[in-house]
């Protein structure tokens, strides 16, 4: 009997251990978020006195407002828009058609082809080959140079594949009985079942075209073309060429001067309220397309 209660009294307190520990892990994560959205809404002052608030102080919008009035930032969210709408459909398409086949048997090439995959995983062509590859193809300026260099992943592929071997094969079998074709395998048996995995890929595709400005910065010259983080990097850099130019005397820029420091808080809140939107739609299938992605090597 003093055994067993000993037993559950370990037990209890070994929860309370972890339970403690993912609380802290919790609070980790969610403490920047808290403390971006706390500065982005406060003012500069309450700012300098707090840095590290998670409740906003002397409430103030001017950020928001800098930030806003620059014409460029509805044609830099349209453009991002466009990108990751396309982007990601093409890469998911993509992604799923190359990870089925490789998920076979049977597939001539297959042990030659991995290996390739795996490869770019660690190394490639670089900067400057990626640039003349894509003036090459006369591409440059275009938004399909945003498109086309991120459009499928060696990671995600690997995860698909892994997650289709993972499917019981009979159910293909009894398909291909009844006289079904592959596409009408992958299409009416095999993606019903992936929803999970296609929903983690759809997330990491997205959140990756979301985020990207490098593209931006090599392949395109109009502004017109844009992307919302190459806006907003440069608001950030107008407003810190002011503050130099000043030598951060706030009194001596316009009255309408926004610091740029608080100009990057707002920008960090705008560029990531979207894509914290689409999370929640796909989190229930999050963790098991992960794991179930992840079982086989």
């Amino acid at each position: 009997m003093v055994k067993m209660i000993g037993k559950k009294e370990s037990g209890r307190t070994a929860r309370y251990i972890f339970f403690f520990i993912v609380l802290l892990l919790d609070l980790a994560v969610l403490y920047p978020i808290l403390n971006v959205l706390a500065v982005s809404f406060s003012s500069y002052a309450e700012y300098s006195a707090n840095p590290m608030m998670v409740i906003p102080r002397g409430l103030n919008l001017h950020s928001y407002m800098k930030v806003f009035q620059n014409k460029s930032i509805w044609t830099g969210y349209a453009n991002t828009l466009w990108i990751t709408f396309a982007g990601t459909v093409l890469g998911v398409t993509v992604t799923v058609l190359a990870a089925y086949s490789l998920s076979k048997k049977k597939l001539i090439g297959k042990n030659v082809v991995m290996p390739v995959i795996l490869f770019t995983m660690f190394f490639s062509g670089g900067m400057i080959p990626s640039y003349f590859l894509m003036r090459g193809l006369h591409l440059l300026d275009t938004r399909t140079a945003l498109i086309i260099p991120g459009c499928i992943s060696a990671y995600n592929l690997i995860l698909v594949k892994n997650f289709f071997e993972s499917l019981p094969e009979s159910l293909m079998e009894a398909a291909e009985m009844d006289g079904a074709s592959e596409p009408q395998i992958l299409g009416r048996v095999v993606v019903p079942l992936s929803k999970p995995i296609i929903s983690v890929i759809v997330l990491f595709t997205a959140v990756g075209y979301w985020n990207s400005y490098f593209n931006a910065i090599l392949y395109t010259k109009s502004q017109s073309k844009w992307t919302l983080q190459l806006v907003l990097r440069e608001i950030i850099m107008a407003a810190n060429t002011m503050t130099n130019a000043t030598g951060g005397n706030l009194a001596e820029q316009n009255a309408e001067a926004v610091p740029a420091v608080m100009l990057q808080y707002a920008s960090i809140v705008v560029a990531m309220v979207p894509i914290l939107c689409v999370y929640p739609f796909i989190q229930k299938y999050f963790q098991e397309g992960i794991m179930m992605g992840a079982v086989k090597g």
